[in-house]
């Protein structure tokens, strides 16, 4: 048992049959937070079953390479089940470690939210 609770660094809703998720934290830096939003994404395909995920990083200000890591796991195992993983409301700034990393080609990134659950 840790001393500290475990806050929800996810904010989860449904729409349709797509699961939204927006993200409690603007910098999404410290190594403990990424383990835990890892964790609370990953259990939304492995124990809650969704196959359509849609992370909206509209309160991101600051995305840490770990971090891009989950997601990359996150997409992997979307796939694998046969789902789909889509991106939007990226400040410019993380879109451009998207684009130096190449990621802007694995994810499907849309501008804004509406867009996105188009997409699926």
């Amino acid at each position: 048992m840790s001393s500290q609770p475990r806050r929800r660094r996810l904010e989860v809703e449904e729409i349709g049959d797509v699961t939204v998720v927006n993200f409690v934290d603007r910098k999404i830096l410290d190594e403990q937070n990424i383990q835990i939003i890892g964790e609370q994404l990953f259990s939304l395909v492995d124990e809650v079953g969704r196959r359509k995920i849609l992370l909206n990083f509209g309160n991101v200000e600051y995305l840490s390479s770990a971090a891009l890591g989950k997601l990359i796991t996150l997409n992997k195992k979307l796939q694998a089940v046969g789902g789909r993983l889509i991106l939007c409301n990226i400040d410019p700034q993380i879109y451009e470690v998207f684009e130096i990393t190449k990621l802007n080609k694995l994810f499907n990134i849309q501008k804004e939210e509406q867009a996105a659950l188009q997409a699926f």
